[in-house]
């Protein structure tokens, strides 16, 4: 058998190390699944930050040819000319801006000076305004069309300005404008995504669902060498802060952020989409370590059927072992009982010759005694015979009970029956010692014991001879009783030498003997025997000599 202790230990190892896999498998599962998530938010966020795009540059697209059409308008170049007034012009700027959404549609001279525009007839008209200090408006005469997102200097709303030359570059007459605003489309971008921004070709942000994000420089390099003054007639701020995006307002996405890019392709701009990937990559680390989680119980059922299988093999092994050792043991136990058989023929050899030479006499004299008419004397003698048979049936029947192969069942005996019988067998070897042996009282051998009749007596005869071989000739054997409410000790003590103290650890060990002739197997045979009937032998060194005690079930 192991150590309990080490195998103890050696689970605990076992679970440490289980668990520590277990941890490392949770790792290594997030650690991956993390970056497949991440991986699978990122081609997500491209196929968004492009649908973006193209919608803004659709846009755009709707507005970019509306300056180039109106530039060749020939209202536009009647009232450049001074052919026209711009009443007429104006009602249909304003209409053209209403159909379209146009934030305004404006036309300056060569100045800058705005001769007709959409909002003629509003507060924050353009009329009269000069943007000759506006960028698009010096590109576009010399380009022939430029854009430029900018503040409005009167609705102080951010817009982008569309312009384009009216006339021939070495004889320009004027710009036709329009700005577009982006509100609705900075709404879509709210309710639709988690954050989205739009930066020129500085990395100024011009568009943003997030309106604080406005006129903020994404990226540190486009801080440097700024123009103040053009940045408060652009933006209306002289200096840029720098853009900080620790959560997006509206979805609450915390970062860190995936900030996926795609190109405008209108002066440099590119598109910002910000996704938040902690869903997605909380969703796969969930159903990694669900399948982590499902693997390691498919693990453990299969340890566990493994396992049990395991067990029932070695149960069955077990059985067997048990059938084939109890078998062994019970054709041990046999042998023991013919080789006591054999220790006791002589004796009972004698015992029987004595009633059969009696037997022969008293039948001879029957029949002399029959012939001279004796019938009284001649039934005497034979009544005699018959006691003499009775006698040699008693010992050849406990000699056949002796040697039987199998021991009947368990039953409620008379202990003195189980005494009476080993004297019986032994009574010869008694007498040719002198032994003498002293018996409990009736009483005490009168009460019932629980076992089998053979086995029992078969200990019986075992201790009682150790006990002869010990006394020799002119010993004293002592059996005694001494019962308590649920079991009875009958001990077998001897006047020899007794055991010596460093051989009393080994006499219920196999092979340990003190004979010279002896296997050292017939106290290792009693007391599986003694047990097996739900009692105990055992051994006491108080008193003079051996003292061997069998510790019986009672009957109840």
């Amino acid at each position: 058998m192991g150590n309990p202790a080490f195998e103890r230990f050696g689970k605990f190892l076992v679970a440490i190390v289980a668990a520590l896999l277990l941890a490392g498998g949770v790792l290594v599962i997030d650690r991956v699944m993390e970056r497949r998530a991440l991986a699978e938010a990122d081609i997500l966020s491209q196929d968004d930050a492009a649908i973006l795009a193209a919608g803004l540059r659709s846009e755009l697209d709707k507005f970019s040819l509306m300056p180039v059409i109106l530039a060749e308008d020939p209202e536009v170049a009647a009232l450049l000319s001074g052919k026209a007034g711009p009443k007429r012009l104006n009602r249909r700027l304003e209409a053209l801006a209403r159909q379209s959404n146009a934030a305004a549609i404006y036309l300056t001279d060569t100045s800058g000076l705005t001769l007709a525009a959409s909002n003629w007839n509003r507060a924050d008209s353009f009329l009269g305004a000069n943007y000759g200090f506006r960028h698009y408006f010096h590109d576009a005469i010399i380009n022939g069309a430029a854009t430029q997102f900018a503040l409005g200097t009167v609705s102080r709303r951010p817009g982008l300005y569309i312009a384009k030359r009216v006339g021939p570059a070495d004889a320009p007459l004027g710009v036709l404008a329009v700005k577009v605003e982006f509100d609705a489309l900075e709404a879509a971008w709210r309710t639709t995504t988690g954050g989205v921004y739009v930066t020129d070709a500085d990395g100024v942000v011009l568009l943003a669902s997030n309106p604080r994000w406005r006129f903020r420089a994404a990226d540190k390099r486009a801080l440097s060498q700024r123009d103040r003054h053009a940045d408060r007639r652009q933006f209306g701020i002289d200096r840029l802060e720098l853009l900080q995006i620790d959560k997006i307002r509206g979805d609450m996405v915390s970062a860190p952020l995936l900030d996926t890019q795609h190109p405008v392709a209108l002066d440099g701009w590119t598109l910002h989409l910000l996704v938040d990937p902690s869903p997605l990559v909380g969703t796969a680390v969930a159903n990694g370590r669900l399948a982590l989680l499902l693997l390691a119980v498919g693990i453990a059922l299969i340890w566990a059927a493994a396992w049990f299988l395991r067990r029932r093999r070695a149960a069955a092994a077990e059985a067997v072992l048990a059938e084939r050792t109890r078998t062994l043991r019970e054709q041990l136990s046999q042998a023991n009982r013919l080789a006591t058989l054999g220790q006791v023929t002589a004796g009972v050899s004698h015992e029987i010759s004595q009633p059969i030479a009696a037997v022969r006499v008293f039948a001879e004299n029957g029949q002399k005694l029959i012939k001279s008419g004796k019938m009284a004397a001649a039934t005497i003698n034979f009544s005699r015979i018959v006691d003499l048979t009775d006698r040699m049936g008693s010992i050849t029947d406990e000699l056949r009970r002796f040697s039987r192969r199998q021991p009947g069942k368990r039953r409620s005996i008379p202990v003195g029956e189980i005494i009476e019988g080993a004297l019986l067998l032994l009574r010869d070897r008694i007498a040719q010692t002198r032994t003498e042996v002293t018996r409990p009282s009736p009483e005490l051998e009168a009460l019932h014991v629980r076992a089998e009749h053979v086995r029992l007596e078969q200990v019986l005869v075992n201790l009682l001879q150790n006990a002869l071989d010990a006394t020799e000739t002119d010993g004293v054997i002592t059996i005694a009783i001494v019962p308590d409410d649920e079991r009875l000790s009958l001990s077998v003590r001897d006047s020899g030498p007794g055991v010596a103290p460093d051989g009393e650890s080994d006499l219920f060990q196999p092979f340990a003997t003190t004979k010279p002739q002896g296997l050292g197997l017939g106290l290792v045979i009693s007391r599986d025997i003694m047990r097996e009937l739900d009692g105990e032998l055992s051994y006491g060194s108080g008193g003079p000599g051996a003292c061997f005690t069998m510790t019986i079930p009672r009957a109840k």
